[in-house]
């Protein structure tokens, strides 16, 4: 009698739709204290021109995230202070176009500004771009603090560095910021942790829900 080996194989579950999944909301309607800024559907951001699948400045996350964000703006109110949000859901079409500009080795249009001392063809490796995004998972989002109230309210905190900067400059722990950078840096690593968050090391501003409700499974909806 033969016997076969039986092998199974778990890989990430895409799901691609043209319409925002009811598991999902969009984060400005949820939370009306919040400012957004999705700098994806602009040339701000490190290829220099809108990214595929960025039609409007709407960020959208899950049902989850928002609840988690809702009580972190609510932490900061105490300090009058409020979230800025920078990007939250990222289809997989978008990353897609990372995919296919990190090839072109010439367009390098804002290196200066978001990637000066770092090669292009290293970006992957240095996983700063890579083949799918937690992003796309729908509960990670970046983010700063911008005042409320006062003469600079709308502004953003002072952190040391740029969104979506490719550099050690963005690592949390970078040894050169002052004591003001460094506390706000921590109020908004604190903030997050304390509402249930996971920050990632080489980039301030990045934060995932410790308990994603999508942990394996990346969404290519269009966000309008």
């Amino acid at each position: 009698m033969n016997k076969f080996l039986s092998f199974v194989f778990i890989v990430p579950l895409y799901v691609s739709s043209q319409q925002i999944p009811t598991s999902f909301i969009k984060l400005k309607e949820a939370i009306p204290t919040i400012e957004v800024e999705i700098r994806y559907a602009t040339s701000e951001n490190f290829i220099g021109r809108s990214i595929d699948g960025y039609i409007s400045n709407t960020a959208v996350g899950t049902v989850e995230l928002s609840n988690a964000l809702k009580n972190a703006q609510k932490i900061l109110k105490s300090h009058k202070l409020g979230i800025k949000i920078f990007d939250s859901y990222r289809p997989q079409t978008a990353v897609n176009h990372f995919i296919r500009w990190s090839k072109l080795e010439s367009d390098t249009i804002n290196k200066s500004k978001y990637y000066p001392e770092l090669k292009k063809n290293s970006l992957f490796d240095l996983g700063y771009i890579s083949s799918k995004s937690g992003h796309s998972r729908g509960s990670t989002v970046d983010l700063t603090l911008i005042y409320l109230t006062g003469e600079n309210k709308g502004q953003e905190l002072d952190m040391g560095g740029e969104w979506d900067f490719f550099g050690d400059l963005s690592n949390y722990n970078f040894e050169f910021l002052s004591e003001e950078q460094k506390y706000n840096r921590g109020l908004l690593r604190k903030t997050l942790i304390s509402s249930g968050f996971s920050p990632y090391e080489k980039e301030w501003w990045h934060f995932t829900l410790i308990d994603e409700p999508f942990p394996d499974k990346y969404f290519d909806f269009i966000v309008k």
